[in-house]
């Protein structure tokens, strides 16, 4: 599994250990060194993901992956140690995925993959899955920074010994104005408490965590309020749009090696979790379409209890002269979520739209097997089922449930030592808000269908490549439904695309990144409407730089003596590029895309004095983050309303400095 290499691996490393050219890990060391502006960009480590923002900075991010408009989270699963992000029926999208809680100082690395082939990733995880792990141990450390747009943050964490293991805490607050007319006011807190005994392989971990959040919001705005000067490029017509937000969890990990019994040999790893989630956000997309006296701003609210929990069995063992990785599992999961709709004006409700009570169990079992067949082949065979079901008390009130069996597998070659060739095929799925499936206008598990042909290889010595060819077959693509801010299930769908990676290593203290991918997307059904997919991107790009302790400097120029000769240089230089896409089935109307850079410096002193500096949108780009075409109205226009382009622009070039000490 992906999590057994997160720190022990570099992403050239692969070759002999993953299942297929679309898989592969993070280290920490690229996690810390990446210009992010927003905490969920730390995803943007993996190849081809692109995370952005359509709205206030507490809400869930936007992500892309291989000409996926994935909207929060739509099929994109993400875990930290084994507990699951994504929230099922969720008052505002399918799916959704908040990082807002994540620490990133604390996290250790990252393991991805892409496409349904894995038989331990379930629930969200078609297009791909990210398992991103927590530390046990972190260095006594304090960090400063602020910065223009109304940025300030104060992070402190460190662990100290407790009886056999490691107690770990961390906090931050965090504020945010951005360059918004009206803005943000975002403040966040964070805090994480984290016991630990032995390792990976054996021992424990206990981790507790609490974040809350206020925040104002400017959504994507129509282009011809902007145009007439209604409003300016960073105003909102809709000045009380917001959101708050609370999560506090109790998560647990277990591994364990098995010296008797007839499981000798093997390892067991268990996990449990339980979340209580709340949210609230207020969105006004269509002004006065439905309402030309109080607009349309809608109150979405959901109270959520989630708990659930999964354990494997890991063993190799050799059969007939074979050497086979044997893993089996089982994860189970339990959502109990109250999920309403307001008619709100400035805030304040004057009409209920919609109140469920949904109540979502179920879980999948699987079973993988890799054989090495000979030191040039092997293949991977795994298969997964999973079942669900889900009861609605209110609006839409019904009982639905359904399984879903997926096969899966691979075959890897290695013709010499230092490339391998992959086919992969398989078959996955998302699950859809139960209040859909209950009126019966969409399928509980909808699934998705996969295959791919990959090659990595090392070129040279520290650069390797990969290059992957895919396809993928959707029963039912989750579409943005701006007139209700969700999510809903629309139509199917299929994709075909080509992605290259490439990293290159030449010293220590050097590494060049890049990645290119390429999709075409296409609904299937044949409607006269057309056969494009709203905001699936044809092109998607990034190139990284990473700077890893760089130093000493060797007595030259100004810090040619005393102790800041000593320091040593660390940072990123990112590009991310994403292409032109249509906005509307049949292609007429289409968003330019957007493309930036962003910069971030660190210099360490031997005394733990570290000095650092952001720089993002270095060459202030006037792209826009997002852009969607739907129908609104403003005050004077037909009740009919107008069709119009909505952006949400790209924050200007901002500045930000850190000042750190490490005990």
């Amino acid at each position: 599994m992906a999590e057994d290499v997160i720190v022990t691996a570099e992403r050239r490393d692969l070759i002999g250990s993953a299942l297929t050219s679309s898989q592969g890990v993070v280290v920490k060391d690229e996690l810390d060194l990446l210009p992010a502006y927003r905490v969920g960009q730390m995803l943007e480590t993996v190849p081809g993901l692109v995370v952005t923002s359509h709205s206030g900075e507490g809400k869930a991010n936007q992500y892309l992956l291989r000409g996926f408009n994935l909207d929060h989270g739509t099929d994109l699963a993400v875990s930290i140690d084994g507990m699951p992000v994504n929230m099922r029926t969720h008052a505002h999208g399918q799916g959704y995925t908040d990082l807002n809680f994540v620490i990133p100082e604390l996290a250790n690395g990252l393991g991805y993959t892409k496409g349904p082939y894995f038989a331990a990733q379930g629930d969200f995880s078609a297009v791909g899955s990210v398992q991103m792990g927590y530390g046990d141990q972190i260095a006594s450390q304090m960090a400063l920074t602020a910065g223009t747009l109304g940025y300030q943050r104060a992070f402190a964490a460190g662990t100290t010994d407790l009886g056999s293991g490691h107690l770990t805490a961390g906090g931050e607050l965090v504020h945010y104005d951005g360059p918004w007319d009206h803005p943000d006011n975002l403040r966040k807190g964070n805090a994480v408490l984290r016991y630990g005994q032995g390792d990976h392989y054996d021992g424990f971990t206990v981790t507790a965590m609490y974040y809350h959040a206020l925040w104002n919001a400017t959504t994507d705005q129509p282009a011809r309020a902007i145009d007439d000067g209604l409003i300016g490029r960073y105003g909102t017509l809709d000045p009380s749009d917001g959101g708050k937000a609370q999560r506090m969890s109790l998560s647990g990990t277990l591994a364990l090696p098995v010296d008797k019994g007839w499981l000798a040999g093997g390892a067991v790893k268990a996990n449990a979790y339980v979340v209580n989630n709340q949210l609230t956000l207020w969105n006004n997309f269509t002004h006065f379409l439905d309402n030309p006296v109080l607009g349309d701003q809608h109150e979405q609210n959901e109270n959520r209890m989630v708990a659930g929990g999964a354990v494997s069995y890991a063993k190799t063992l050799s059969l007939f002269g074979v050497d086979h990785e044997l893993l089996t599992g089982l994860d189970v999961r339990f959502d109990d979520v109250n999920v309403d709709l307001l008619a709100t004006h400035q805030r304040v409700p004057y009409e209920a739209l919609g109140d469920d009570n949904v109540r979502e169990a179920g879980g999948g079992a699987y079973l993988q097997a890799i054989s090495h067949w000979t030191p040039w082949l092997r293949t991977v065979v795994g298969a997964r089922e999973d079942y669900l079901t889900g009861t609605d008390h209110g609006t839409n009130a019904g009982v639905v449930a359904a399984r879903l069996a997926q096969p899966k597998g691979s075959v890897i070659v290695t013709p010499w030592e230092s490339t391998e060739v992959y086919v992969s095929a398989g078959r996955g799925f998302h699950s859809n808000d139960v209040r859909g499936t209950t009126q019966g206008n969409a399928p509980l598990l909808p699934k998705v269908d996969g295959a791919e042909v990959g090659l990595r290889s090392t070129l040279l010595p520290n650069l390797t490549a990969t290059l992957t060819a895919f396809q993928m077959d959707f029963v039912s693509e989750l579409t943005y439904n701006a007139d209700a801010g969700q999510t809903t299930a629309g139509r199917p769908s299929r994709r075909r695309g080509l992605e290259l990676n490439t990293t290159y290593a030449p010293w220590s203290w050097l590494e060049l990144y890049g990645s290119v991918a390429f999709s075409h997307a296409r609904y299937t059904d044949r409607d006269p409407a057309g056969d494009f997919i709203p905001d699936a991107p044809k092109y998607i790009g990034s190139l990284a730089l990473y700077l890893k302790d760089l130093g000493s400097w060797g007595g030259v120029g100004p810090w040619a003596a005393g102790t800041w000769a000593e320091g040593r240089l660390s940072g990123g230089l990112e590009f991310r590029y994403l292409g032109s896409h249509p906005l509307i089935e049949d292609n007429s109307i289409q968003s330019n895309g957007y493309s930036e850079w962003n910069l971030s410096l660190d210099y360490k002193l031997e005394s733990g004095l570290r000095l650092g500096i952001g720089v993002y949108n270095m060459f202030n780009s006037k792209d826009d983050a997002a852009d969607y075409y739907y129908t609104d109205r403003l005050r004077g226009e037909p009740a009919s309303g107008v069709p119009d382009m909505h952006i949400h622009p790209l924050e200007p070039r901002s500045v930000r400095f850190t000042v750190a000490r490490q005990f």
